[in-house]
Parts: structure tokens; sequence; C-alpha cells
């Protein structure tokens, strides 16, 4: 898995995600990023170690503490990413809405019926041709005159 995959499958987790932007703060060690979470510490460490091995996250000792450290190259890497592609699916949707708008005002072709000769309107019913004069109709096909 790429950086940029593993970026992203880290930051589908919610918990992950507000560690990130508790980190966007400042630098925290592990008990204050685990305050505000009901969870326990060595699962807090788990998403830690997750945010670690994407490389959106460092830690550093100082002391007894190993402070978290944001990573910020590694976010601005999904960023651009992001970006990027808001820009082209951006240009894609204004261009289909530009030729949306264009079918829209286009004048509608006039449709006809065989041999040029125009169609009804729309709803009416369609004419039939009347039988040539001394014709029987077809109702009178079936009848004999006596």
């Amino acid at each position: 898995m790429d950086q940029l995959d593993a970026a992203f499958t880290a930051l589908a987790d919610p918990t992950r995600r507000a560690i990130v932007t508790r980190l966007a703060r400042g630098d925290a060690t592990v008990n204050e990023l685990a305050a505000p979470f009901d969870m326990t510490l060595p699962a807090i460490s788990k998403h830690l170690k997750v945010l670690e091995r994407c490389g959106l996250i460092s830690r550093t000792r100082r002391a007894q503490f190993r402070p978290c450290h944001l990573e910020r190259p590694a976010l601005d890497a999904a960023m651009s990413w992001i970006e990027e592609n808001r820009r082209i699916w951006a240009q894609r949707f204004d261009k289909l809405d530009a030729h949306l708008r264009d079918i829209q005002r286009a004048p509608a072709p006039e449709e006809t019926a065989p041999h040029g000769a125009p169609s009804p309107p729309a709803g009416a019913a369609p004419h039939v041709a009347s039988p040539p004069a001394g014709a029987a109709s077809p109702a009178e096909k079936g009848t004999t005159r006596e």
C-alpha cells in the first residue's frame, strides 16, 4: 500500500481523524490524546501506531514523555490529491452543466409524418383516411344487400 492509500485508510476511522484534528493544534501525549475517548490506552496506542505507520504522526521522546506530533507533509500530500481531483471533477461538471444548458436551449426538431406531412399535435388522435367514394366501409363488407 502506498503512502497516500495508507493515509486515507488511516483517516477513514473517526477516532484517528479526531486525533489528527487534536494534533493540528499542537503536540500531545498519549494520555492527552486519550482523554476525550471512552477507550483504553492500549486501544488509543493502536490508533496511534496506524497513524505513525502511514506517516501522519511521529512520536519523540522527551524524558519520560513520548509526545505525538502531526507530520504536516503527509497530510499535505493527501490534501493535494483531494484538491487536484476536486478541480478535475469541477471542470467535468461545469462542462456537463454547459452541455445540458445547450440542449435545453436548442429548439426541438420538428417531428414530421411520412412523406413530409406535418405530424398531428401532441395528444391529438391520428387521422384515419376515408375509403374512396363508392367503396364499402369495413362495417359493410361483411353484410349483403338484398
